[in-house]
């Protein structure tokens, strides 16, 4: 094995950033934060859902989202459901001014 180009191995603390759980794992990530766990300091690395948090793991139904994705997805979708909305009401008032014009110009032919 070639020396210098593997990261080197450490011990990081993972938080769960749903709902707070720490564990200690071995990895070759490098953070840049530390954190004190169990009386000794490690660099620690948050993730969104562990096994902790995770609804096959924990056998609830429900999905907690601590980063709001769920939430941003939701007003995103609400957005453009308004601006559909208001679109289609802006197509049904120029068709009636559309039908109105072509009602006035008959009205002026007939005359």
């Amino acid at each position: 094995m070639k020396e210098k180009i593997h990261p080197p191995y450490q011990d990081i603390l993972f938080v769960d950033s749903s709902n707070g759980h720490k564990f200690v794992c071995g990895s070759t990530l490098q953070p840049k934060e530390t954190e004190e766990f169990e009386g000794k300091a490690y660099p620690v690395y948050k993730v969104p859902i562990s096994s902790a948090s995770h609804p096959f793991f924990t056998g609830s139904k429900q999905f907690i989202d601590a980063e709001g994705r769920v939430d941003r997805f939701s007003k995103k979708y609400a957005m453009k459901k308004q601006q559909s909305l208001k679109e289609k009401e802006k197509e049904k008032e120029n068709q009636e001014n559309v039908k109105k014009k072509k009602k006035k110009t008959k009205a002026t032919k007939k005359k």
